[in-house]
């Protein structure tokens, strides 16, 4: 046998089934001498009469090579086809099995929305046949409405107890109706509600559609109870749903914990694109991850979805997710999502009811900062609009709150307790010797003594935040009296002369110095920079660069960055509106701490060893042990080493 064709004929394998297909009937009807028009006797392996002349060949003599690339395409694409159709094969678990108990499907529709407003959709609620209201159910939310043969497959799942006793909900997406639908279309939220970041769909779910759906019945009159322990509870979707889904449970991780996304959008409609670096800055969080996508989907205007995916399973392999992944070949369809749903959906609830848990990252600066990484802890609750911290030689933190009452936290980490002085307008800051400077709310810089006397050091600062250098030179911002793009930086010396060093900036917030106090950082909350100077022998400030790249939440044109602080190698904490963003010398966020509750709005690294990060958020505070040192502006100037270019 010539060795080229049977190595062709080993590679196709041409006389065994392939994907659930046999091709020696047709190669039955293929004759190799009729199509190259000579007879060659070492290509008899493959010889048959053909059922129709071929005059081509008859006056096309081809060569061997030839001969294998004509057999080839045809029959390879063949193959292709059938691989493809054997990897959307559905399974025994996505068909109607005799004997196993089957759910119910109900519809409503639902129209009061007050964070999507105007809206009306269908949603459609799975209850299966061993659900009792004794018991809250777990929870599967697909967007979409249903797919995957889902009533289906849960029934088998169910019965097999491969899955707990699960109600599904299947949400269609919004639309706003047209005023007349003969003229005008509906508005179709599908892309806003579905491919933007924040957390607005997930509050739509939790706020508004799941307490919605606890308010109905089956039709033997259960009342539907659903878990609220984020343990049990999936989401799931394709395409602008599987982003929308993921969103979810990045957003709200107390509310979902495990996500089923294929053909996934996490490209550049509304803003996905951004997840495969989110995932790597951010801390890990406690979600399980099963992704499906095939060589063959979209690549348009947007991005390459089947790229996309692949950095998402980089990306969560590499943040310390779990995470799994199957891989195709198909198209932007279901058609392979439907095939592999019943294993995800294994997948997804293995173990349970053990719960979850967040991994760890290769994020080698949050390693370095967070150690063992120990959990926020609550320092101090109901404090309206908890703001202000600042930290003592003794390594004391104090806050305020709105009405400018003061706060201390001691040494011990205990509950805050009621602190003497001056009224708190914004910032404050201790300087070496003890003393305590702080912004009032009528335009004054005050300092309280370590007896507790009070007294003006400067006047017509209307300041948001201030720290004190070793020297004893102040550093003070301010909004500017005439709004966004008339902020000021001033410099208080500490006879109370003081000097405007910078202005224009839209809404001067945080400030503070470098742990060799050559630099002073500026954050500009309207924006996502922070702005770097370096300050001259005389405290005066040169060289202003925009120099700290923040990232800005979706829900938001601008950071939000309030105060700042810096640890002894250099790295800045910015509070912001995604948590405290830390940030290398060089200027790039490494990492992304979120706070439990609402936005960052001020931190510092404070306790007896100066190893404990505090952090303000709405009407708490908390903290939580590092495996660094803060560097305070009050100690003595020190260098840290080069950063990593």
């Amino acid at each position: 046998m010539d060795p080229l064709l049977a190595a062709v004929g080993q590679e196709l394998d041409f006389s065994r089934p392939s994907g659930g297909k046999d091709f020696a009937p047709l190669m039955e009807k293929v004759s190799i001498r009729s199509w190259i028009g000579t007879p060659e006797p070492d290509v008899e392996w493959l010889s048959a009469t053909p059922p129709f002349p071929c005059p081509l060949t008859r006056f096309i003599p081809m060569t061997r090579l030839q001969l294998v690339s004509f057999l080839a395409l045809p029959l390879a694409l063949t193959l292709g086809v059938s691989r493809a159709t054997a990897q959307n094969d559905l399974s025994a678990d996505s068909k109607p099995q005799p004997g196993v108990p089957k759910g119910e499907v109900l519809k409503f529709s639902f129209e009061r929305s007050k964070i999507f407003p105007g809206t009306y959709r269908d949603y459609w609620v799975y209850v299966p046949a061993q659900y009792s209201p004794d018991k809250p159910a777990c929870l599967y939310v697909n967007q979409d409405a249903v797919q995957w043969q889902a009533p289906v497959v849960f029934d088998n799942l169910i019965h097999k107890k491969e899955m707990p006793v699960t109600i599904g909900v299947f949400v269609q997406h919004g639309r706003v109706r047209a005023a007349d639908g003969q003229k005008a279309l509906d508005r179709f939220n599908r892309s806003y509600e579905y491919d933007g970041l924040g957390d607005k769909y997930a509050r739509f779910l939790v706020e508004e559609l799941l307490p919605e759906v606890e308010t109905k019945k089956t039709s033997d009159g259960r009342a539907i109870r659903i878990s609220k322990n984020p343990n049990d509870r999936a989401i799931g979707g394709s395409s602008s749903g599987a982003v929308c889904a993921f969103t979810a449970a990045w957003e709200r991780p107390d509310q979902f914990s495990r996500v089923f996304s294929a053909i996934g959008t996490y490209v550049g409609l509304r803003g996905a694109d951004r997840y495969p670096t989110l995932i790597r800055k951010y801390e890990p969080k406690p979600l399980r991850v099963y992704l499906q996508d095939g060589s063959n989907d979209l690549n348009i205007y947007a991005g390459d979805w089947w790229m996309a995916n692949q950095m998402m399973e980089r990306a969560l392999t590499w943040g310390g997710y779990e995470v799994t992944h199957v891989w195709g070949e198909g198209g932007h369809n279901g058609q392979h999502g439907t095939a592999v749903f019943p294993d995800a959906m294994r997948w997804l609830w293995k173990g349970w009811p053990e719960p979850v848990k967040a991994g760890k990252s290769k994020n080698t600066m949050m390693n370095d900062i967070l150690g063992e990484g120990a959990a926020w802890q609550p320092v101090a609750e109901k404090v309206r609009s908890a703001r202000a911290l600042a930290v003592s030689p003794r390594g004391e933190v104090l806050f305020a709150d709105a009405e400018g009452n003061g706060y201390r936290i001691g040494p011990d980490g205990k509950p805050a307790t009621a602190a003497g002085g001056a009224r708190v307008g914004a910032g404050q800051a201790y300087a070496a010797d003890g003393r305590l400077y702080s912004l009032s709310g009528d335009g004054k810089v005050l300092v309280t003594d370590t007896a507790g006397k009070v007294k003006p050091l400067a006047f017509g600062i209307r300041g948001t935040d201030l720290v004190v250098a070793s020297n004893g030179n102040l550093y003070v911002t301010e909004a500017g009296p005439s709004g966004a793009g008339d902020s000021r930086v001033w410099l208080v010396r500490p006879d109370g002369e003081k000097k405007m060093v910078d202005k224009g900036l839209q809404r001067a917030q945080g400030v503070t110095l470098s742990p060799d106090q050559t630099l002073l950082y500026v954050a500009d909350a309207d924006s996502h920079w922070v702005y770097s100077y370096q300050i001259q022998p005389d405290g005066t400030l040169r060289h202003k660069q925009e120099y700290y790249w923040l990232h800005v939440p979706d829900t938001a044109d601008a950071s939000g960055a309030g105060a700042m602080c810096v640890d002894r190698d250099g790295r800045l904490y910015v509070a912001t509106s995604l948590g405290v963003q830390v940030c290398d010398q060089a200027g790039r966020v490494n990492c992304i701490f979120p706070t439990p509750g609402e936005v960052a709005g001020s931190v510092r690294i404070g306790g007896p060893s100066f190893d404990t990060l505090f952090v303000t958020s709405g009407d708490r505070v908390y903290s939580r042990k590092l495996a660094v040192k803060g560097a305070n502006a009050w100690d003595a100037p020190n260098k840290p080493a080069a950063p990593r270019l």
